[in-house]
């Protein structure tokens, strides 16, 4: 098994650095940028460089608005039966699949956590993906964090509104915190452990203990307590729920129009 890689940018080296281990097969990177390259990965600068190879697989980690331009000499470089595995948010598997010459494309949405395999993923595949093919793509979405396998790929970007770009509503969260930590009195450094750790621990707490959210909040909060006055000021004309809301809203809607 042989695959080639399209484009290596934020994402895409998040997921190759975990796609290195002896169990998975080698990838040969395609990319303009000098980026340093795991072990076991073949980094070449052009694509003119792999005249004469043939390749099994081909992820796609090109910019959406560079793929009319970059995808189409990929379709020479691959053997008959191969596939496509895109991670580039908002391009239909549709699309690349016409750009590549009817490739079949299974498609993914990772997040940025699959850079230390804490990431969640969503997976959709064309008709045209075999039952091996889809084993690949389960181990290589695998060794990134979690995934879910989607029947309906217009469910991807309803997902990438929550999970995709989750984590940068999370972070900023984290940032707010650290904010008002030093603006209390609190150093950079404290303030932000204070920051991480709280998130990081919640969220621990969370991946273990079955119960409900709803639950697991109630059980840090006693009645006129100081959780439940600050939960008092959070849901305030509906609060963080109506920003959340609007916020997911607002990211699904520019990832219909990426579409």
């Amino acid at each position: 098994m042989k695959i080639l890689m399209a484009g290596c940018g934020n994402m895409g080296g998040a997921m190759l650095s975990r796609w290195t281990g002896g169990e998975l097969p080698a990838i040969t990177v395609v990319d303009p940028a000098d980026i340093d390259t795991p072990k076991r990965v073949r980094h070449v600068r052009s694509i003119t460089d792999l005249k004469g190879e043939r390749y099994d697989a081909l992820i796609v980690a090109v910019k959406p608005q560079m793929m009319e331009d970059v995808l189409p000499p990929y379709a020479t470089l691959l053997r008959p039966g191969a596939f496509a595995l895109s991670i580039a948010a908002g391009v239909s598997a549709s699309r690349i699949s016409g750009l590549l010459g009817g490739l079949p494309v299974a498609r993914v949405m990772p997040n940025l956590p699959a850079a230390c395999g804490e990431g969640m993923s969503a997976v959709f595949a064309q008709d045209g993906i075999t039952a091996t093919q889809k084993i690949l793509v389960t181990r290589l979405v695998s060794a990134t964090g979690e995934l879910a396998w989607l029947e309906d790929e217009g469910r991807i970007d309803m997902f990438t509104a929550l999970a995709g770009s989750g984590p940068g509503y999370v972070f900023e969260i984290m940032r707010t915190l650290q904010e008002i930590a030093e603006e209390r009195g609190f150093t950079q450094a404290e303030a932000r452990k204070i920051a991480v750790e709280t998130v990081a621990g919640a969220g621990a707490m969370a991946r273990q203990d079955e119960r409900s959210l709803e639950q697991l909040r109630n059980d840090v909060t006693s009645p006129g307590g100081t959780t439940d006055a600050g939960l008092t000021v959070l849901r305030r004309e509906g609060g963080v729920g109506k920003i959340l809301e609007a916020t997911v809203d607002a990211a699904f809607d520019r990832a219909v129009e990426l579409r």
